[in-house]
């Protein structure tokens, strides 16, 4: 079902974020600096305050994602993060040494510690806290801990950030690196197709209108065959596959979901949601490329 497009008046914090963006990467190129030191982390930190989401945002978005949104009244679905931690994120990316358009998601973490509650303002702190930079790319992990006044340090998150700086040339006559896979014996709990609009849907509820996600041509000039999914709605996708096929429908079983983006999902596709124990798996089927892999621990697991 298409999402309306009024959500895109609720995304005011992302859309100023996405131009700023939009207006360093111009800077950078008609102006390119040289290179200097990355800072010494973890860096400062920088809080910021939110108006908590409307209600119907909240249920749009989770019935987006194939989730109940009345197993979360009352509270937020934990997987909305991007939503209002990555205004503060790209602020702790200030002055890095880093060209920002090559910058692609990697991956990120999900600690909820206890339910965040609606109706109430998010109160947000960001810092870059580990740069892993060997010349050839550099890798940026930013936390996050967002609270409410009735929940303070609810939920953590952490977002992993890849920036290639080099081509890496394989050794001649060096083997191909084996890509990802869904492993053999790993059970499906969801298979579904998501549709060619997923991306423009998910950008209209979250506001990450990166056009790599809706705008064919755009990521087919960026070196794609077609749009890809946002990583953070795979993310979300499998948090969802796991309340539905793990957790009878109970949104509070899951306390921790860490996930790396192993390859492009080009849309539309058909794919699932796979586990092995605790580790999960999205991808088109056992023995089939991965898009994701993770790991998961639920409320009592240490």
């Amino acid at each position: 079902m298409p999402v309306s497009s009024r959500y895109v008046l609720q995304q005011g914090p992302m859309l100023a974020t996405l131009g700023k963006t939009a207006a360093l990467a111009f800077a950078q190129r008609i102006a390119p600096k040289r290179a200097g030191s990355p800072p010494v982390t973890p860096t400062p930190e920088v809080s910021r305050s939110f108006a908590p989401p409307a209600p119907e945002l909240l249920d749009a978005y989770v019935s987006h994602l194939g989730g109940d949104p009345k197993a979360y009244r009352g509270i937020l679905p934990p997987h909305l993060f991007p939503h209002w931690v990555m205004p503060v994120a790209s602020e702790t990316l200030s002055g890095l040494p880093y060209p920002i358009l090559r910058v692609v998601n990697a991956g990120c973490l999900m600690q909820v510690n206890t339910p965040l509650p609606r109706g109430e303002r998010l109160e947000v702190r960001a810092q870059l806290v580990n740069i892993d930079d060997d010349g050839k790319r550099a890798l940026l992990t930013i936390r996050a801990v967002t609270s409410t006044a009735s929940a303070p340090n609810a939920l953590v998150t952490e977002v992993h950030a890849h920036v290639p700086l080099k081509r890496d040339k394989p050794e001649p006559g060096a083997p191909k690196k084996e890509k990802p896979r869904v492993p053999e014996g790993a059970r499906e709990i969801a298979f579904g197709r998501i549709s060619a609009d997923a991306g423009l849907s998910f950008a209209k509820l979250t506001g990450d209108f990166n056009p790599i996600h809706w705008i064919r041509p755009y990521a087919k000039a960026a070196g794609f065959r077609s749009v890809i999914l946002h990583g953070f709605a795979t993310f979300a996708r499998t948090v969802e596959a796991l309340n539905r096929g793990v957790f009878g429908g109970d949104v509070h079983k899951l306390r921790v979901l860490e996930g790396r983006f192993t390859r492009p999902l080009v849309l539309p596709h058909d794919v699932g949601v796979y586990l092995e124990g605790n580790e999960v798996f999205v991808g088109d089927a056992p023995l089939g490329p991965a898009y994701l892999m993770g790991h998961f621990e639920t409320v009592g697991e240490s």
